[in-house]
């Protein structure tokens, strides 16, 4: 998967407290034992704080920002301290505001503000437990943003990181030993050292739960999608998907069998996740070329050209904001290419290299921190982040506390829309960077298949790491098997397991960028289910999508150039979090719930062909449970 991830430093403030923040209450705004007569007199203190929450708000970012871009103890310990003074901020406000049944309030936007002004999140915590939990994420970040292993059979060089050198190995080396060497070093180095540190954030995740009314930080974080049958959806769902996801997974596991031998990759046993392309297996589009259903066709791959072309990171962000601006949507300020990295810096600071982007709460101040490669994957990627401004930019006119996404997944799910037209041949081939390349039918499965790796197989890993973080919030999973239950929930819905035998002194999942810095998952989940719903929306509108006409499908449409699509995503975009997310879709689709309808119909010719070829090469379908991981 194209990493990517909303700005997520210290996510515990910035998005569990739901993008308020603030370092002191002004005594003439609230004073100890002051009264609030009536409903008015909370809309006019509500309203008084906003410029104030809009200016901490962006003083708390840039010392986010600071740190980021430049990971040492001093960024640290003035980010933290800035976390800190907000976090009592949030607490009076909150403590102000619960004093009234602002429940019977006639004025439903305010009520709707002042419910998320109480949801203090971590703030809930006493000042000193606060303090421990945000030391213990920012250890485990910490950690993972610094992590480096050794060179195979090369121990001289040991300064190996995530990104860029394990990345490309683990997607260009097909040696089996290698592969298995970066994944165990990576694993046991960004993992196994936080232990400790996880379990006193899980202490202190369920006890700031429990202060907010939750029983535990699974009904927190599901609070966020504001509804009850939420969780049951997703069940369903993973469900839903299952078919189609088992077709793809035999036909892959053939596939890898015949490239590596009996002994590596078994008949009827999960997948060895080393040899999918990815340090996690969350994707496998890196393994296309060793399975691809056509490899006499060529593959759909426009690095080269772009190469050829002398394509820059700056070039890259210029054709997504191009992009944008075809679909009458806003175009990038001055201040984002001004203040933006978009370059990994050649200074040899530390940095977080994963692709974020950032709201600074000012009119115009978003940008974008990226260690963009010249490949396809960051061009995808560039123009998923520039979604993310996007959706800034046109809610930027709203109240603090309505500025982020209609849910948590939405926010994922807008750029991975504009992706799936850029990603098309009509839109490279549109575009220059796609040439002498036939869309016969044979190419047309290659480019299936290709998506599929990197869109269905996402879905089971993404519903297992927050399945697996909410049974441990809930105390379901001890600390003491929390290794061997994440690789049995790997085995049980995405059929992976690890290369070599784990245990408990083990801790692979922190291996993950997403679990280590305390960042919930779902919403990935969720984008890669609704963002179908919105392509197929968006295709309609502009004329590219008609049920039932082979010409026009869901599969074979570019947006690019519509203003009658950009239109509808704007006015979706521009709800914020102001309604719930049932209203916003309902604006762009016409649709109130979320259905991995859109999805399987995209992928149809896909699944049709599978369910034959895999019959046909007697591909077995399924997989046995894994028994790579013991408790000695």
């Amino acid at each position: 998967m194209a990493n990517i991830v909303r700005w997520v430093t210290l996510a515990l403030v910035l998005i569990a407290v739901r993008g308020i923040g603030a370092l002191a209450i002004p005594a003439s705004t609230v004073d100890e034992g002051a009264t609030l007569a009536s409903e008015l007199d909370v809309r006019t203190f509500v309203d008084e704080l906003e410029s104030e929450i809009l200016e901490l708000n962006y003083n708390t970012t840039l010392l986010s920002w600071a740190y980021e871009t430049n990971i040492t103890e001093d960024t640290l310990m003035i980010r933290d301290d800035a976390v800190a003074e907000q976090s009592k901020f949030l607490k009076e406000v909150a403590r102000e505001l619960r004093q009234y049944d602002y429940n019977s309030f006639k004025d439903a936007d305010l009520k709707r503000r002042i419910k998320k002004l109480t949801d203090l999140g971590y703030a809930a915590l006493s000042e000193e437990k606060f303090s421990q939990l945000v030391d213990a994420i920012s250890r485990m970040q910490e950690n993972y943003a610094t992590a480096k292993v050794c060179e195979y059979r090369n121990e001289t060089n040991c300064n190996f990181g995530l990104e860029p050198e394990l990345t490309l190995k683990l997607a260009k080396s097909r040696d089996p030993e290698e592969l298995k060497h970066y994944w165990v070093q990576w694993h046991n180095v960004a993992g196994k050292p936080v232990r400790k540190d996880f379990d006193e954030y899980v202490t202190l995740n369920r006890e700031a739960a429990q202060l907010n009314n939750f029983t535990s930080g699974a009904e927190y974080w599901l609070d966020a999608y504001e509804d009850d049958t939420f969780e049951a959806q997703i069940d369903a769902a993973i469900e839903q998907i299952r078919p189609l996801y088992e077709q793809i997974h035999a036909y892959v596991r053939y596939r890898l069998r015949k490239h590596y031998g009996n002994e590596i990759v078994s008949e009827k046993g999960p997948i060895p996740v080393h040899l999918l392309g990815n340090m996690w297996g969350q994707s496998w589009d890196n393994i296309a070329d060793i399975t691809t259903p056509f490899p006499d066709k060529k593959l759909l791959d426009v690095t080269d050209e772009m190469v050829r072309q002398q394509y820059t990171a700056t070039k890259m962000f210029e054709m997504g904001d191009e992009f944008f601006t075809s679909l009458n949507m806003t175009k990038l300020p001055p201040t984002f290419w001004e203040k933006s990295i978009l370059e990994k810096p050649k200074d040899g600071r530390e940095l977080v290299c994963h692709a974020s982007a950032w709201d600074f709460y000012k009119k115009d101040d978003v940008r974008i921190k990226q260690c963009t490669r010249i490949t396809m994957e960051d061009f995808f990627t560039a123009h998923h982040e520039l979604g993310h401004i996007q959706y800034y930019l046109q809610y930027q006119h709203l109240p603090s506390v309505y500025r982020e996404g209609a849910n948590p997944g939405f926010h994922e799910a807008v750029g991975d829309v504009i992706s799936l037209s850029v990603s098309s041949p009509k839109h490279l081939e549109r575009i220059g960077l796609l040439k002498d390349f036939v869309m016969d039918e044979e190419s047309k499965l290659n480019q299936f298949y290709q998506s599929g790796l990197s869109k269905l197989v996402f879905l089971p890993f993404a519903y297992t790491l927050d399945k697996y973080r909410w049974e441990i919030f809930r105390g379901d999973v001890k600390p003491e098997h929390y290794n061997c239950k994440f690789w049995e929930m790997r085995s049980k819905y995405s059929g992976v397991e690890p290369p070599v035998v784990r245990g408990e002194d083990d801790f692979d999942a922190a291996a993950k960028y997403h679990v280590s810095a305390d960042v919930e998952y779902l919403r990935y989940f969720v984008s890669f289910i609704v963002q179908f719903q919105f392509h197929r929306a968006a295709c309609e509108k502009a004329g590219q999508y008609v049920r039932g006409d082979p010409e026009k499908t869901v599969n074979n449409c570019d947006i690019y150039q519509s203003a009658e699509a950009g239109n509808a995503l704007k006015a979706m975009l521009a709800l914020g979090s102001s309604k719930p997310w049932p209203d916003a879709m309902e604006v762009l689709t016409g649709q109130r719930k979320m259905s991995a309808d859109a999805l399987i119909e995209y992928f149809q010719p896909l699944y049709q062909w599978l369910i034959k070829e895999n019959k046909a090469i007697g591909a077995y379908v399924g997989w046995e449970a894994t028994d790579k991981c013991k408790t000695f």
